[in-house]
């Protein structure tokens, strides 16, 4: 009986045939612990990410246009951090998350805070998911965390000078077709008037081409530019973001010959409709006929006007509500027309004797350097000086600085030296000028960016 037990626990011991199953019970604990660690790291790594898409639409929500703290970043008048920005992220980070389940959320952190011209917010969390599988070895839940960071630069305040030549020269017909029609007009005119492609506004005159243009309905430069004037009013009010970001000014040559000099036709202001409305009083400089008593037809006078224009412009800001920054938006035809024995283009010549020291000339750019040291930005419109070749005046004195190979070109003396006025970036020319409207929207958009990359 022993001996038989004996045998039988000997087979048993020697007996292989279990050895799998063995071996498979053993190796699926550490198996199924393995699957159920990436299952349960797999949740985790889901959950986390839905949080921190959560926290990605609070950093950037948070700072949208129409947010809060967008809002009242533009009032604040120093750097810190900004209340109902927290508050908002904080909201937008909840409403997103509203249907996520299966973890516990530790905390969430929105930080909201203005320096400079900058804004920036940063949502940061932690939450708790918890295991199924990786309790088996003691680990009851998992702990994720994120960041989410997200900047928005400021809309900066800028204060817009506008200078508008409105000297007779600005009463050109605007446009080739404008000035035949003129030119045919006076065809029969006296001889001084003849064939003038000029609408001079001469009060000694009742017949003036002034007033002959206004009655034939051609369109000259000065008309073109109060329209456009008007319309910058409009676009600079559907471009604010804070109100009264825009203030405007608006200055020109003077009403007439003789009060010539700089005038303020609206004074800085944040309304920008009074500023419209205040635009439509651009006209033309009166006269008092040739050599006129006044001025002696000297009505273009850039050596006094930006001197006088430099000391009314303080020292740019930092584009905030209380320091903006300053912009001069100067609109011309470029040419000067001013006593000047220094001139190198003092007149004289067959046509018309020695009436120096009168002179017609480019602008000298070098006018516009003490603006610019005081980091004042100049965007300057340089409506085309068109060809006028019935006149001899214009054929004689402008002609020669003003013509390319082909007529007026942007290689002329005149366009070279208003964009030497210019600061980068920020100079237009526009030929003919009925495009005149269009270039100063554009000129403005584009000293609104070069604000905004530059602050």
């Amino acid at each position: 009986m022993r001996a038989a037990f004996r045998n039988v626990i000997r087979r048993f011991a020697c007996d292989q045939r279990g050895n799998i199953a063995v071996i498979f019970a053993i190796a699926c604990v550490p198996l199924i612990t393995a699957v159920g660690c990436a299952i349960d790291y797999s949740r985790a790594t889901q959950v986390r990410a839905k949080l921190q898409a959560a926290a990605d639409a609070a950093s950037v929500g948070s700072l949208a246009k129409a947010s809060p703290a967008f809002a009242a970043a533009g009032s604040m008048t120093s750097d810190g951090p900004i209340p109902v920005g927290v508050t908002d992220a904080q909201n937008i980070f909840d409403a997103n998350r509203a249907n996520l389940t299966d973890y516990t959320l530790v905390n969430v952190t929105p930080t909201v805070v203005k320096s400079g011209s900058t804004i920036t917010t940063t949502v940061s969390f932690s939450a708790n998911i918890n295991t199924m599988f990786l309790g088996l070895i003691g680990k009851s839940a998992l702990n994720v965390t994120g960041t989410s960071t997200s900047t928005a630069n400021m809309p900066l305040y800028i204060d817009f000078y506008l200078l508008l030549d409105n000297s007779p020269s600005m009463g050109v017909a605007a446009t080739p077709d404008d000035v035949t029609k003129l030119v045919n007009a006076t065809a029969s005119f006296p001889t001084s008037k003849q064939n003038c492609a000029f609408a001079c506004h001469d009060y000694n005159d009742s017949n003036s081409t002034y007033n002959l243009a206004k009655n034939i309905g051609v369109t000259t430069r000065i008309d073109v530019l109060r329209t456009a004037t008007q319309s910058l009013m409009d676009t600079a009010t559907n471009t604010e973001t804070y109100p009264n970001q825009f203030r405007m000014a608006i200055y020109d040559f003077g009403a007439a010959s003789k009060t010539i000099g700089l005038r303020a036709l609206f004074s800085l202001s944040a309304s920008l409709s009074s500023a419209k409305t205040a635009a439509g009083a651009i006209d033309l400089m009166g006269v008092y006929g040739n050599n006129d008593a006044y001025t002696a037809d000297k009505d273009t006078q850039f050596s006094k006007i930006f001197p006088a224009i430099t000391s009314l412009i303080p020292a740019s800001g930092t584009g905030t509500s209380s320091a903006p920054l300053k912009y001069l938006f100067f609109v011309s035809d470029g040419v000067a027309d001013e006593s000047n024995t220094s001139c190198s283009k003092t007149m004289y010549n067959s046509h018309w004797g020695n009436i120096s020291p009168r002179c017609q000339s480019p602008l000298d750019a070098t006018l516009c350097d003490a603006l610019k040291r005081n980091n004042v930005k100049i965007a300057v419109l340089y409506t085309t000086y068109l060809q006028l070749k019935d006149n001899q005046w214009y054929m004689d004195w402008i002609d020669p600085f003003n013509k390319g190979p082909f007529g007026p070109s942007p290689n002329s003396e005149i366009a070279k030296n208003m964009q030497s006025c210019a600061s980068p970036g920020l100079y237009f020319e526009v030929s003919p000028t009925q495009g005149i409207s269009d270039a100063m929207n554009a000129l403005f958009r584009k000293a609104v960016a070069d604000a905004r990359i530059a602050g």
